[in-house]
């Protein structure tokens, strides 16, 4: 079994940063890969279940025209760019990878209808934003990626203002021991050394002064997230006639199916959460 962490900020910020072309070519021009929140079982809509997870988390968090939203981790900008068209809020996003930091900043610029949001390049473990600066802090999928997650919540709820929200989805690691299929497929794949369980997650809120902490598990939608994407994988790697891309396709619809071995095993796993910082 193994538990080893490794990576560093800066690995993981390499890792994104010169993975997110390929990316960008090969499977989605438009950078989204957040976990689906499906309608049923046999909804394969994967583009409308990433867009229900953001309506889900923005009505949870309570996010309207007085918003001033934080999305850290932002990647390639959709999430906060959605809350600010259908809201009105204004907002910023920090992501550590510059790549995706200056993709979501050209997405912003080609709009041109003056939307109140910015993009930078930071640290969850350092934002660079002022005490109480924001009412809301979202982030997708995400923070699971962070090595020293404890400061991540800390600098969260430093930069919330006195009873404003924190509204997050994220990976979750269910058992305290994973095997090395797990760690080679799921962990390693993208620099993720670690993290909580559903449990633990809202314990460590808590531990960083977060109240009124709601979980839900969703294990359900992230396995039919990966389903989902690993048959779509395969039907665009048989009509892709460049080769590179072909190989790239099927690889990551081999990692959908290891993902997808690895939640069964209770390796992996996915979780939504909403807290408060005190009044």
């Amino acid at each position: 079994m193994s538990t080893t962490s490794r990576f560093t900020e800066r690995d993981v910020s390499e890792f994104f940063d010169q993975t997110t072309q390929t990316y960008l070519s090969f499977w989605d021009s438009e950078g989204v890969l957040h976990t689906g929140y499906f309608a049923d079982d046999a909804d394969s809509d994967y583009a409308a279940a990433a867009d229900r997870t953001s309506d889900i988390l923005a009505a949870d968090a309570g996010i309207d025209a007085a918003a001033n939203v934080l999305d850290v981790g932002c990647g390639c900008g959709n999430f906060l760019l959605r809350l600010a068209e259908r809201t009105g809020c204004r907002g910023a996003g920090l992501d550590l990878s510059i790549e995706r930091v200056r993709f979501a900043q050209g997405k912003l610029a080609e709009r041109g209808d003056g939307l109140p949001v910015a993009f930078r390049h930071g640290s969850a473990t350092a934002l660079p934003y002022a005490d109480g600066a924001f009412t809301h802090v979202v982030s997708q999928d995400a923070l699971f990626l962070v090595p020293d997650k404890p400061r991540s919540h800390a600098e969260m709820f430093r930069v919330l203002a006195p009873g404003g929200v924190l509204a997050i989805a994220d990976f979750l690691q269910p058992k305290p021991e994973i095997g090395e299929a797990a760690r080679r497929h799921v962990y390693d794949r993208v620099r993720w050394n670690s993290g909580y369980s559903l449990d633990g997650y809202r314990e460590a809120l808590q531990r960083a002064g977060f109240v009124d902490v709601v979980a839900r598990s969703l294990d359900h939608h992230i396995r039919q997230t990966y389903q989902v994407l690993g048959r779509t994988a395969r039907e665009r790697a048989a009509a892709t006639d460049d080769q590179a891309a072909r190989t790239w396709i099927r690889n990551f619809a081999e990692s959908c199916d290891e993902i997808q071995a690895a939640i069964d095993r209770d390796e992996f796993g996915w979780g939504m959460f909403v807290a408060r910082k005190p009044a």
